[in-house]
C-alpha cells in the first residue's frame, strides 16, 4: 500500500469567502458552518487569501484595546453582531469592525499543495508552521482543502 495523498483525504466541498465579503459576513460563515478558518478566493476560484478565526479574534483585540483607551466600560465583546447599540462610541466600533472586508484582513502569504502531495509532507507543515488548514491547488484553481481534523478523520477511518 502506498503513501496516502491529500486526494485521499481532501475535503472537496469547501467553503469559501470572498476578499469583498465584510467580516460580518465571514464570521457568520464561519459561527453557522463551524470552521475555524476559510479560504479566500477570487470570481475564478483562485486563491487570493486565507482567513481564520484567530484573524477576527486578533481584530477584535485591536478594537476592543482602542474602545477601552477611550472609555473603559465599553466592551465589543459584550453585544452579538446584530444587536441594537444605543451608545454612539461602541455603535461607530461595531459598524467599523462588521463593515471591513475580508481582503484587509486575510493574511494573503498562504501554503499550499496539490493533490498528489504525501499526506505526511504536509502534516509536518502543518506542524513546523502551525497552521489548521492547507487550501489545495491544481493549476492555481483551489480544488479542496486539507485540515489537522482530515489527517485525523482519515487515520480513525482506516482503523475500522
Amino acid at each position: 500500500m502506498g503513501q496516502l495523498k491529500v486526494r485521499d483525504i481532501m475535503t472537496t466541498q469547501v467553503i469559501t469567502l470572498l476578499g469583498n465579503d465584510t467580516v460580518k459576513d465571514a464570521t457568520i460563515t464561519l459561527a453557522v458552518d463551524n470552521l475555524s478558518g476559510a479560504p479566500v478566493v477570487d470570481d475564478d476560484f483562485h486563491l487570493v487569501g486565507i482567513l481564520s478565526e484567530c484573524d477576527i479574534l486578533k481584530l477584535i483585540v485591536k478594537f476592543e484595546d482602542r474602545l477601552n483607551i477611550e472609555n473603559p466600560v465599553l466592551h465589543l465583546l459584550a453585544f452579538p453582531m446584530d444587536a441594537k447599540i444605543e451608545d454612539p462610541q461602541l455603535k461607530a466600533a461595531a459598524e467599523k469592525f462588521s463593515e471591513m472586508k475580508v481582503a484587509d484582513l486575510m493574511i494573503k502569504d498562504v501554503i499550499t499543495t496539490t493533490p498528489d502531495a504525501e499526506i505526511v509532507d504536509v502534516l509536518r507543515i502543518m506542524i513546523e508552521k502551525d497552521v489548521n488548514r492547507i487550501p489545495v491547488l491544481e493549476k492555481g484553481v483551489l480544488v479542496g482543502i486539507v485540515t489537522r481534523g482530515d489527517i485525523i478523520f482519515s487515520i480513525y477511518k482506516r482503523k475500522i
